[in-house]
């Protein structure tokens, strides 16, 4: 089983957008409408590009990514925002199967989630360790290849159209948990194996309860 971070753990999208509104307005950018759609699923150098290239913030990728890290990490370090009983459920499956990360969350901020709450993952990969964010497949098929499972052999369990797209294209089974702030889009979310409506449904779904 493999599991998305932000969305699906941690209830970290609304965070991420405030930071990311925060930093393009001191930077002389403009939010859009569709920005908070578009970057889900996005690496940290995807993003990065994103808000200087597409919002027009005054600055450079390399610089944006860094402040926004920095305020992520400050705001994980002060209360990671763990989405209630998600922990509980990574540990029941992972008494099952061989357990994943795979996250469009830079690697600190993977790191600091695993600190924290301990959970005995087999692999942990950020987007940004591969050639591109989702809906790439990419980050899904190199958490299952350090696994050492076929793609096909595995499950994900994602919350936004873009980490849908992402595990559908891996060729996984999909385990939809919709993110209430950001819904998916209604057709992809109708390609999914399953869809549970909050994380705690997740080991009913599977047949762990």
């Amino acid at each position: 089983m493999i599991f998305d971070l932000d969305g699906v753990l941690v209830d970290s999208e609304r965070i991420w957008d405030e930071v990311r509104r925060a930093v393009v307005a001191e930077h002389g950018g403009t939010w859009r409408e569709e920005a908070t759609r578009a970057q889900q699923g996005m690496s940290t150098p995807e993003w990065a590009r994103y808000l200087v290239e597409e919002l027009g913030a005054r600055t450079t990728p390399a610089e944006i990514a860094t402040i926004v890290v920095k305020r992520m990490a400050a705001r994980y370090a002060a209360e990671p925002p763990l989405i209630p009983g998600a922990v509980d459920v990574v540990r029941q499956v992972s008494a099952r199967w061989p357990v994943a990360i795979a996250s469009s969350s830079p690697v600190l901020l993977i790191k600091g989630f695993l600190d924290v709450t301990g959970l005995p993952v087999g692999a942990a990969v950020s987007s940004e360790q591969v050639g591109a964010g989702k809906p790439a497949p990419d980050v899904y098929l190199r958490a299952a290849e350090l696994l050492g499972v076929a793609p096909e052999d595995c499950a994900a369990v994602e919350d936004t159209t873009n980490g849908l797209r992402s595990a559908l294209a891996a060729k996984m089974a999909v385990y939809a948990v919709p993110n209430p702030h950001f819904p998916p889009d209604p057709e992809v979310l109708a390609e999914a194996t399953a869809v549970v409506p909050e994380i705690t449904g997740l080991p009913g779904a599977l047949g762990l309860s």
